[in-house]
Parts: structure tokens; C-alpha cells; sequence
């Protein structure tokens, strides 16, 4: 007998919960949270799912007209699709093309179980990907090519300066996969995968856009991208590109403060805070410019059929900084005002900022003897540097800057990793429990450092103008790692995984600097642990029609050298202190689910997942003058990600899908009274819905996006919508057309919020705005 849903109310939110496994009976429950128009059409495609899974019969045998998808980043090894034991979404390097992103993250933001976070265009350093409602960039693991792009410094991923033309391909793979790649990777894996022609090719593209309304969207947004490709002597592959693209930007960034301008100043707007407090808007910082750049140099040569060898190299870099700051304080006589009580000059102004970094990366693949295959992957990433400016009380708009109130931070940093992968299939032993088995096994290492300088300056408009040290800290990690993964075929229909990795983390040559403060430079310990992340996966086709599969494992999260030594006092005597001895952060998850081809050109599919969250690194306040992070946290969330779409023929696509996560902090001794509300970071749902469109010389694609309201306050007291600084629900639409003029050249024009809808993502997201391009490939 089905156990019945348990529907509670959270008194942190005021939101429904589910607990249970999701059957007919808890389905009233789920789509109550639904409201409004987007709630009729989110109910629809939920019940219809509902309908066509348990109650519509499959009529007939499918006629596939598509080659089936295969992703490697599931198992280390090529697999189809259907066949992968874990829920994995592939983007296409023709899907990337009819969406025309402009950014990596961007090609994933109309995936089930993706969230994507762009809050101000293009020029958003805070983006992110994660999965599986595991908040943070640091608990989702980012590959390129195999090369984690997390950085060591806090396990972000900075995707200014590259372009989604390289890309072959981009793999998901959403659950705990510690057991195949180690840490981060507790939400799941993204793999950015870039091409290599197979013959000779060129491309060149360049466009324009700029918002409908000035000031509203990205101005005056250039591009351009130019690559080569070849295949030389039948084994020799290159390919170059390059890429640039930069805007004049919108204000996105706005003064607003707690105090009210005294009488006789108009022109501000009074507003409130996002947690509700009164406040006023006076002024914002400018127009947020832009530029980024970035080139990619790939070769391979291929010995034999089984044998090649691989080199790439990829220079990525971007900056971003503000035109001139607008007041709208005026006095009584029109002139405009910059201060008034403790508001002064320096809270109009922004800093810039921006990041250069180096990849290099081999990868070697070969057959040892018979059906043993050895793949071995090198990489090492250089960040030369990684920078913005601060200013505080005395910084002028002239650029001047008193002694101590401006200054640059500069983070650099490296990371170098080696992997070596075997596969060995044992499909002639006959031996009992043997035969029909894949073993991938392997090692890897991983050495992490960076390293943070603090230097005042001069001129904040002038980021050389650097003086004396304000502030130091560095710190180094190293990761050993062995890891085994079992592929057993049960049954011609049912296969088992069965894979485990242990990882020996060391930090160490932890340092601390805050220049003239009481008890500093500090020295830290080194400092060890280790983790073992086991993982089993089952996936059973019944029929032709319908694949089912479930997993359940563990992944885990080392700290960071930010979390573990960033340490530093404030002016008022507090010190919040990084702790060298903070444990890994764990996760163990588990999902099942089921996807079925349904009729022609017709699919569905849905997962049901848990997490379950320890050890979460919080900020503890020990004492009056003393906040430190510590391992106290424990979080749950549980959700489901649905997946629905209609192909008819090849020329046309229809598709929708719907993500909810339920989440909930079970336990935090640093701040008790954040248990029972939701994860920040983690909307409770997010839907897709679109269409794309290929026949003869035309191709479009248009969807429409939803995201609820998320946090960024663990205590969920940031409620407030509309307002600088919120995180708002929105419910944008998108669209692109493309036209084959030639067969060498094609035009294309987009239009992003079509709806023109105004929200706030902390910043103010981008209003409707216009993209034109030009393509010419031979």
C-alpha cells in the first residue's frame, strides 16, 4: 500500500512540505503551491505528465528519427544517454547554436534541475550554476574538458571571457558524484566539453544590440568571434579562436541609505531594505561597463585509431567598471547634492575590477594491450590576477583618496591537477559474476594555491596607484585520490553501478596578515583529512519505452583557503577569523526515477531526490569581538525535476519542464534560530517552457523562464520584493530567429525579456533589450 503524503506548514516560511514518497495521493498537495496564470500552465504540464505516465497506454512501437545522445561525464566512459545511471541533461553543439548565448552559464538556464544565476547581464561576476537545490557554486563541481574551473580560493567559477562557440558539447550530470571526481561536486557535475573539427572550417561572427529603452539593458553591446579549425595529414587537428565582446552597460549598482536627506533635498525615493527596514534611494554608481576576451588554441594528433594525444591552451580575461555616478539629491537652488549628515562622496562610488588567467591542459589517451584503455589528463590553471577596488569614508569623486580609504585586492592563484583513468570490460572471462563488466579505475592529485594582497591606493580610478600593504593571507591544499567504479550487466535490461573514491586532503602554509592590527601576522598548521564517497546505481529498461533507474551516494566538499584562512579585524576590534581546521562538508543523496517514450516524438520523464547535508560551514559568533566558521550545519531538501517534449518530425520541438526543491536547515548550533527555513540560494520551484524551430533556410527559439523567490539570509528575513538588493520570483521570455541567407552566411536577431518585466536579482536585472548578428562559415 502507497504511503500517504504528509502536507505540514513551515512556520519559518509559511510554505507546504512533503514528506514521503510522491504518489497520486500527495499530488493536490504539490500542486498547490501553484497560483496565477504561470500556476495553471505549471499544473497543466504536471498533470498531464500525471496522465500520460500511469493512465495513457503507449500505442504502438516509437519510430526514432534521432541518433541517440552519448555522455561520457556519467561514468567516466561513453554511455548512452538512456543508459547512464544518473539524470543527465546534453546540450548540443546545435542547440547552443539556435539559443545564440552569450555566455557558458547562459547555455544552461532552460535545463530541469539547473539553476542559473546572471542577475545584471553580462556584466555579473556573481553568476553561478548549481543543481539540485546544493546551494553555492563551491558544491557543484565545473569541468572543461575534465579540468575542474572551480578556483581555490572559494570554489567559484568565473565565466567572464569565454565563449559558447568552442563548445562541442555540455554534459549535466545531477546527483553526488564524489565517487568518480571528488570534492565539489556534492550537486552534481557540469562538463563544458570544446570542439575539434574533423575538416576544415571557418567562422566569423560579429553583432550589436543595445536595450529597447537606454539605461534599461546592456548598451551598446559589441561582438565578435573568429575561429579555425583543420584537419592536417589525416592526423594532425588544430583549432584557434578568439572572442571579444563589451557594453556601456546601465546603472546597476544604487545608493541607497538608511538615512533620510533633510529638508530642503529632493529627488530621492523612498524605498525599503530587502528585509524590510525603510530606506532611500538617493543616487546609483553608473553605468556598469564591460569587456571581456578570450583565446583558445587546441592541437591533437592522432597515432593510431586508439592512440592521440591532445594540447590546449586558453587565455581568458575580463574588467568591468562604471562611468560617472548620479546623484539625484538636489538643494533648493538645483545644485545637485553628494553628502549630507554621515553620506558622503565615497558611497556613490563604484570599483572596478576584472581577472586574466592562463589554462594549459594535455590530455593523453591510448589501448595497452587488448581492451585495457588508459586515458591520462594534465592541467594547470594560472590566474595572474584577480582584482576590484574598495573605497570607504574620505574617497572623493575626483579619484582622490584620503590615506587609508581606498584600496585593491588582488587574489592570484594556481592550481595543477593529474588524472589517471583505466577501463577495462570483462565481457570474455567466464567466470561467474565476472562476465559483462566494465571496471574504470584510476587515481588523481590536486594542488591548490592563492594567495590575497590588500594594497591601498592613491586614486581609486587608477588600480596601479598602489602605496603601502593593508592586508595578506595565503594558503595551499593538496589532494591525493583513488577511485573504482563497477559496470555490471545483471540482465540484458538491468544494469548495476558500484563505484567508491577515497580522497587524503591536506592544507597547509596558512598565513595571515592584517597590517597593524593586534596579534597579527598569524601562521596557521597544516591540517588533514580524508573521505570516503561510496555510490550505487541501478538502471532497468522493461520495456523499449521506458528506462527507470535510482542511485543513492555521498559526495563531499573540502573547505576552502578562503573559508579555512581569511581571517581579518574590522575597525571596531571584531575579527572574523577563518578556521584551519574545518572538517570537509558531506552530503549523502539519493533520487529514483523514470523516464518513458510515450508516442511518436514524444517523451516525459521524473525524478524524485533527497540530500541530506552535514557538517555545513556557518559563521559562529564566539564572543563580542570574535566570529569564526565552524562545521555545525545540517539541511535537507527534497524535490522533483520533470521533463516533457513533443518532436514532430525534425523541424519542430516543443518543450517544458519544471524543477521544485523543498529545503530546510535541520540544524545550526551558529545560529539556532535559522532551523526549520529554507536554504539560501534555492528557489522552491523553476520552470521552462519553449519551442524551437528549423525548416528549410529558417531556424527560432523562444521560451520562457521561471524562478521563485529565493534567499541569501539563512534566517530568510530578506522577504522584501522589489527592492535593490532582493531576489525576486520573475518570469521572463526570450526569443531568437535565424536566417540562411547562403550557404556560407546567415543573420539572426534576439530579443531577452521580451515582456519587459522589472526585477531585482540584487541587482536590476536587464530590461528588454536587442541583439543582431551576422555569421559567415565555410
Amino acid at each position: 500500500m502507497a504511503k500517504k503524503a504528509v502536507v505540514g506548514t513551515n512556520p519559518c516560511r509559511g510554505l507546504f512540505v512533503f514528506k514521503g514518497r510522491l504518489t497520486k495521493a500527495s499530488t493536490p498537495g504539490i500542486v498547490h503551491h501553484f497560483s496565477g496564470g504561470m500556476g495553471m500552465l505549471l499544473r497543466s504540464i504536471l498533470c498531464t505528465f500525471l496522465t500520460l505516465t500511469f493512465v495513457v497506454p503507449v500505442f504502438g512501437e516509437e519510430k526514432e528519427f534521432r541518433l541517440e545522445e552519448i555522455v561520457v561525464t556519467a561514468t567516466r566512459t561513453e554511455k548512452e544517454v538512456e543508459s547512464a545511471p544518473a539524470s543527465v541533461s546534453v546540450v548540443t553543439k546545435d542547440r547552443i547554436e539556435l539559443k545564440g548565448s552569450k555566455t557558458l552559464d547562459q547555455v544552461l538556464n532552460d535545463i530541469s534541475g539547473v539553476m542559473v544565476r546572471r542577475g545584471k547581464g553580462l556584466m555579473d561576476t556573481l553568476s553561478f550554476i548549481t543543481l539540485r537545490g546544493i546551494p553555492e557554486q563551491k558544491r557543484t563541481l565545473i569541468l572543461m574538458d575534465g579540468m575542474v574551473l572551480n578556483n581555490p580560493y572559494t570554489g567559484n567559477v568565473k565565466f567572464g571571457g569565454y565563449f559558447p562557440e568552442d563548445l562541442e558539447r555540455v554534459e549535466v550530470v545531477k546527483g553526488p558524484f564524489s565517487s568518480l571526481y571528488g570534492g565539489y561536486a556534492m550537486g552534481g557535475v557540469v562538463n563544458f566539453i570544446t570542439k575539434m573539427p574533423e575538416k576544415r572550417e571557418f567562422t566569423l561572427k560579429t553583432g550589436y544590440g543595445s536595450g529597447f529603452d537606454r539605461g534599461e539593458a546592456m548598451d551598446d553591446f559589441k561582438r565578435v568571434y573568429l575561429s579555425y579549425g583543420d584537419k592536417l595529414w589525416e592526423k594532425f587537428s588544430i583549432f584557434l579562436s578568439y572572442g571579444r565582446q563589451d557594453t556601456n552597460g546601465y546603472p546597476t549598482d544604487f545608493n541607497v541609505q538608511s538615512s533620510r536627506p533633510p529638508e530642503g533635498i529632493t529627488g530621492y525615493e523612498v524605498t525599503s531594505t530587502r528585509t524590510g527596514q525603510t530606506a532611500y534611494l538617493v543616487g546609483d554608481k553608473g553605468d556598469n561597463t564591460w569587456w571581456d576576451d578570450g583565446i583558445t588554441l587546441k592541437a591533437q594528433y592522432e597515432f593510431t585509431k586508439d592512440t592521440k594525444i591532445r594540447f590546449s591552451f586558453m587565455r581568458n580575461r575580463y574588467e568591468y567598471d562604471y562611468d560617472n555616478p548620479h546623484t539625484y539629491l538636489t538643494d533648493a537652488e538645483g545644485n545637485p547634492v553628494w553628502s549630507y549628515g554621515r553620506v558622503g562622496e565615497h558611497t556613490f562610488i563604484p570599483g572596478g575590477g576584472g581577472r586574466t588567467q592562463n589554462s594549459y591542459a594535455s590530455t593523453f589517451e591510448t589501448t595497452l594491450f587488448k581492451d585495457l584503455k588508459m586515458k591520462l589528463n594534465l592541467s594547470y590553471i594560472d590566474t595572474e590576477k584577480d582584482w576590484y577596488v574598495q573605497t570607504v569614508s574620505g574617497a572623493r569623486l575626483d579619484g582622490s583618496c584620503g590615506d587609508t580609504s581606498c584600496y585593491v585586492s588582488n587574489t592570484p592563484g594556481e592550481a595543477y591537477m593529474g588524472d589517471l583513468q583505466f577501463t577495462l570490460p570483462l565481457s570474455d572471462i567466464n567466470v561467474a559474476l565476472l562476465n559483462n563488466q566494465i571496471i574504470t579505475f584510476g587515481g588523481s592529485f590536486r594542488y591548490e594555491h592563492a594567495h590575497t594582497k590588500e594594497k591601498y591606493l592613491t586614486n581609486w580610478k587608477d588600480e596601479d596607484s598602489k602605496t603601502t600593504l593593508k592586508y595578506e593571507s595565503e594558503g595551499k591544499a593538496r589532494t591525493y585520490s583513488f577511485f573504482v567504479q563497477d559496470e555490471i550487466m545483471l540482465l540484458d535490461n538491468l544494469t548495476a553501478y558500484i563505484g567508491f573514491r577515497q580522497d587524503w586532503w591536506k592544507t597547509y602554509d596558512g598565513y595571515v596578515n592584517d597590517v597593524g592590527k593586534a596579534g597579527y601576522p598569524k601562521d596557521y598548521s597544516s591540517s588533514t583529512a580524508s573521505s570516503f564517497s561510496p555510490k550505487f546505481a541501478l538502471v532497468y529498461k522493461p520495456f523499449d519505452t521506458t528506462t527507470l533507474r535510482g542511485s543513492i551516494g555521498k559526495a563531499f566538499r573540502p573547505p576552502t583557503v578562503y573559508e579555512l584562512y581569511r581571517t581579518w579585524t574590522s575597525s571596531r576590534g571584531t575579527t572574523y577569523a577563518g578556521n584551519p581546521y574545518l572538517e570537509p562538508e558531506t552530503v549523502v543523496s539519493w533520487d529514483i526515477g523514470i523516464e518513458q517514450k510515450l508516442w511518436e516524438g514524444a517523451k516525459a520523464s521524473l525524478t524524485y531526490f533527497e540530500n541530506y547535508m552535514e557538517d555545513l560551514i556557518y559563521r559562529k559568533t564566539v564572543s563580542d569581538n570574535l566570529q569564526e566558521l565552524v562545521n555545525v550545519g545540517k539541511a535537507e531538501s527534497r524535490g522533483i525535476e520533470f521533463e516533457i517534449e513533443q518532436r514532430f518530425d525534425k523541424w519542430l520541438r516543443l518543450f517544458g519542464n519544471l524543477t521544485y526543491t523543498d529545503s530546510e536547515i535541520k540544524e545550526n548550533e551558529a545560529k539556532p534560530s535559522t532551523e526549520g527555513c529554507r536554504l539560501t540560494y534555492t528557489p522552491l520551484w523553476k520552470a521552462n517552457i519553449g519551442a524551437e524551430f528549423e525548416k528549410s533556410k529558417f531556424k527560432a527559439y523562444v521560451v520562457g523562464r521561471y524562478v521563485g523567490k529565493w534567499y541569501i539570509y539563512d534566517d530568510n528575513s530578506d522577504k522584501t520584493n522589489d527592492v535593490y538588493g532582493s531576489y525576486d520570483p520573475y518570469f521572463t521570455v526570450d526569443a531568437r530567429i535565424s536566417y540562411q541567407i547562403t550557404d556560407f552566411v546567415d543573420v539572426s536577431f534576439s530579443v531577452d525579456n521580451i515582456l519587459d518585466r522589472d526585477y531585482y536579482q540584487y541587482y536590476k536585472a536587464p530590461g528588454r533589450s536587442w541583439y543582431a548578428e551576422l555569421r559567415l562559415k565555410f
